[in-house]
């Protein structure tokens, strides 16, 4: 059998050498402010402790593994039952013939388990932002957006026709305004837009508080729930539950990604009406693919386990609790909160970066964030906690950021 081998395209136009050259002069600007982001390879599944690509074991303290379901064994068993019975991609997409049986139950188990009506999957969580405020929205229509939503959430926002506007993050005064300036200027439907938990900073959303804000107002109310699916909340139904407003969201977007098992896949649920209607009109679900049918049957024995049991989500919260903690004795800058994401907060770029290269050499993987993830002089180790994570894990990561810190000048010695 003779094997062919590809050959390098390499441009010789030279009408196009000057694109180039400005792409390699913008990644050298890049370089040089210290804001290059690499990309460090694993070789094992997402766990407490996972393995470098040269052999090193470190312990893994950024995954959105928040229960530590990414490798667990029945999610892990599911997933191969529904590989060797609904075989490997659907190969079409949803209205075509790209529907099984397994994606209608998982969407009425999500349904279930929020406390809705209905729900719609994607391929991925960013999808179900993009895909959701066009079909539903128009030019007589306003979204009010909180200022540190998801990317996802701005780029949905920016395909729809709807008058915009934009709140100071978390502020309910700023929100207020928002909503009368809609409704002055005579808005049909208005839609308040919300993370339930920012990204960067692990603050949770006021839903209660914007729930009264939008009776008030007479606006939808619609969060995005990546960050809280499974354990926010006293039995894990996220940050309506957390916040006392459990039933009482119009419209929820997540994630199949991190907390429910990691592995991809996004969805929205609400009301059946505002559901059909993504069926019949929102690209991202016409045009893609949907989940794959392994993810799909792992996704449901994930729900298995979260209805049978809380003690996930409390072990994740007795976690967070001691990190948050242990990390603040040291000397460490935290952003106050109770979530398991815990933002450390070195502020300079480069420092960052230094402190997270020494982390990894002491055995802890913790990456940095700056700029254009965070504002400027915001940079940060951004610390996720799991439910895989045992104090032992926890102690021998706050001792290497301590002994960093003191290295690199960031904690007195």
């Amino acid at each position: 059998m003779t094997t062919t081998t590809a050959s390098v395209f390499v441009p010789t136009n030279r009408g196009t050498d000057a694109f180039y050259a400005h792409v390699r002069h913008e990644l050298d600007g890049v370089r040089e402010q210290g804001l290059f982001k690499g990309e460090r390879i694993i070789a094992t599944p997402q766990g407490a402790l996972i393995r470098l690509q040269d052999g090193r074991e470190v312990i893994n303290m950024c995954a959105n593994n928040y229960l530590g379901l990414s490798s667990h064994p029945k999610v892990v068993e599911a997933a191969h039952e529904a590989l060797r019975t609904h075989g490997y991609g659907l190969s079409s997409v949803r209205f075509i013939c790209g529907t099984q049986d397994l994606h209608k139950t998982l969407e009425q188990r999500i349904a279930r388990f929020l406390g809705t009506e209905d729900t719609i999957l994607y391929a991925a969580a960013f999808d179900a932002n993009g895909g959701l405020f066009e079909p539903l929205l128009g030019e007589q229509d306003a979204i009010i957006s909180d200022a540190l939503n998801h990317a996802s959430i701005i780029d949905g926002i920016r395909l729809c026709k709807a008058q915009r506007w934009r709140y100071a993050h978390n502020d309910m005064a700023d929100l207020e305004r928002c909503l009368q300036e809609a409704q002055a200027k005579g808005a049909r439907f208005k839609m308040v837009f919300t993370d339930g938990v920012f990204s960067m900073d692990g603050t949770i959303a006021q839903l209660d508080k914007i729930r009264t804000l939008c009776d008030r107002y007479g606006a939808l109310m619609a969060i995005d729930e990546c960050h809280a699916n499974g354990f926010m909340g006293a039995t894990g139904r996220g940050t309506h539950e957390y916040r006392g407003v459990l039933g009482q969201v119009d419209i929820i977007t997540g994630t199949l990604g991190k907390a429910l098992g990691g592995a991809s896949g996004g969805f929205t649920t609400g009301k059946r009406e505002v559901i059909e209607l993504l069926r019949q009109r929102s690209r991202p679900y016409l045009f893609s693919n949907t989940v794959a049918p392994s993810i799909v049957g792992a996704s449901i024995a994930v729900l298995d386990l979260l209805e049978a049991s809380t003690a996930l989500r409390d072990k994740l919260e007795a976690n967070t609790r001691y990190f948050r903690q242990a990390i603040q004795e040291v000397g460490f800058s935290i952003k106050p909160g109770d979530h398991p994401i815990v933002p450390i907060m070195v502020y300079d770029a480069v420092k960052a970066q230094q402190l997270s290269a020494r982390l990894l050499e002491l055995g802890v993987f913790a990456v940095g964030f700056f700029y254009p993830v965070v504002p400027q002089g915001q940079a940060r180790i951004r610390v996720q906690l799991s439910a895989a994570h045992d104090t032992a894990h926890l102690q021998r990561a706050v001792a290497a950021f301590t002994q960093a810190g003191r290295e690199l000048g960031l904690l007195s010695a």
